[in-house]
C-alpha cells in the first residue's frame, strides 16, 4: 500500500517539469543579488537573494520543505531548515537552496557566482545536521565509473584521464583554496595535473566538471555538506558522478559523531545525496563565468542566463532571458508574481 501511495505521489510530481518553474526563483535571486556585485558586502547580497527566492518559491504550486537552506530558524529568518514554502498541497517535495553559491565572489565581482535551487520528492535529499563538511570528488559522465574517493589522488587522475582518453597533464582539477588542502594540492601537482584554485563556489565547480566547454575535469577537496547535496542534484541531471565522506571539522562535530554513531567512513554517492526518481535543478548566473553568464543591466532591463535540468528526462536547457524591470515592479506592486512571463 505504501509503495502504491508513493508511486502516485511521484506521478503527480512528474506531470510537471518543476525545473521550468524554479528557474523563476533563481532568476529573481540573481537579479536582486547582481545589484551588489563588487560592492564588498556579501551579507547584503545574500539577504537580497534570500528575500527574492522566498517570495517566488511561495508562488510555486507545491508543498515544499527546506532541507538544505540558510540554517536553523533562529539564525536564519528566511529559508531556514524546515520552512514550508509553496502554494499547494501537491506535490510534496524537499527543497535545497543556495541563494548565492559564492557570496564572496559576488561581493568582489569575481567569476562563477550563481544562484541555485534544487527540488526532489519528499525525503530524497540527504541531511547532515551534525557534520557540516565533506570530502568530495566529482566528475562528468565520461569518467563517472573512474572515481574512488578511497583511492589515491594519483590513481584517480590516471583512471579519469584514461576514461576521457587524455593524459593526466591534460586534466584540470578545481579545488577550494584553503589551508586544509595543502597536502591535496601537493598530490595533484605531483601527479602532473593542472590545478585551478578558487576562493568559493564549489557547487559551480562540481557542475562544471560535467558541462562541456568549461575546461574543468575534476573537483577535489573538502567543502560544505549542504553544497554537496545541491551539487549532487545537478550531477544527477547531467549524468556525472560524485563521491563524498563526512568530515568533522572540530571537537563539537567529532563529539556529535560519537554521540550519534555517525559513520564518517561511509562513501556517499550522488544518488545517496540526491535520491528519488526525479530531481530538478536550476541555476542562474550572478557574475560572468565559465558555467553561466552573469546578470547584465541596461536602462530599464536586464539579461540573465540560466541552467535548467531534470534527472528523469536528462534534459539540460540553457535559458537566456530579458527582463523588463519596470514591468516586474508593477506586477510586484499589484501582488502578482514578479517573475511570471
Amino acid at each position: 500500500m505504501g509503495d502504491r501511495v508513493r508511486s502516485e505521489a511521484i506521478g503527480v510530481q512528474i506531470g510537471r517539469n518543476l525545473a521550468l518553474e524554479i528557474v523563476r526563483v533563481t532568476e529573481a535571486a540573481a537579479l536582486t543579488a547582481g545589484r551588489w556585485m563588487g560592492r564588498g558586502d556579501k551579507e547584503a547580497a545574500d539577504q537580497a537573494a534570500v528575500d527574492a527566492m522566498r517570495q517566488v518559491l511561495n508562488t510555486v504550486a507545491m508543498d515544499g520543505v527546506v532541507v538544505i537552506g540558510e540554517g536553523e530558524k533562529d539564525a536564519a529568518p528566511m529559508l531556514y531548515l524546515g520552512e514550508r514554502l509553496g502554494s499547494a498541497t501537491e506535490p510534496r517535495v524537499d527543497i535545497a537552496v543556495d541563494p548565492i553559491d559564492g557570496t564572496r565572489l559576488c561581493a568582489l565581482g569575481q567569476p562563477n557566482s550563481i544562484a541555485t535551487v534544487a527540488i526532489a520528492e519528499r525525503g530524497a535529499l540527504f541531511e547532515s545536521p551534525h557534520v557540516m563538511y565533506m570530502e568530495k570528488i566529482a566528475v562528468g559522465p565520461e569518467a563517472a565509473d573512474a572515481i574512488d574517493i578511497e583511492d589515491t589522488v594519483a590513481n584517480n587522475l590516471q583512471r579519469i584521464a584514461g576514461a576521457k582518453r587524455r593524459a593526466v597533464p591534460d586534466l584540470t582539477v578545481i579545488m577550494l583554496d584553503r589551508p586544509r588542502h595543502e597536502g591535496l594540492i601537493a598530490e595533484v601537482r605531483a601527479a602532473g595535473a593542472r590545478l585551478r584554485l578558487i576562493t568559493d563556489g564549489d557547487v559551480a565547480g562540481a557542475v562544471m566538471t560535467a558541462m562541456p566547454g568549461t575546461g574543468v575535469d575534476v573537483l577535489l577537496g573538502i567543502g560544505g555538506a549542504p553544497e554537496a547535496v545541491v551539487a549532487a542534484c545537478g550531477l544527477r541531471c547531467l549524468g556525472g558522478a560524485m563521491q563524498c565522506r563526512l568530515w568533522p571539522r572540530n571537537d563539537d562535530e567529532r563529539a556529535a559523531v560519537r554521540e550519534h554513531a555517525i559513520d564518517t567512513k561511509r562513501v556517499l554517492h550522488a544518488a545517496d545525496l540526491a535520491g528519488g526518481d526525479d530531481v530538478f535543478f536550476a541555476a542562474t548566473g550572478i557574475t560572468d563565468g565559465e558555467l553561466l553568464r552573469g546578470v547584465h543591466y541596461f536602462g530599464d532591463g536586464a539579461t540573465t542566463q540560466s541552467l535548467v535540468m531534470r534527472s528523469r528526462s536528462g534534459t539540460v536547457r540553457k535559458i537566456d532571458a530579458t527582463h523588463r524591470l519596470s514591468k516586474l515592479a508593477v506586477l510586484a506592486g499589484a501582488g502578482l508574481d514578479p517573475t511570471t512571463d
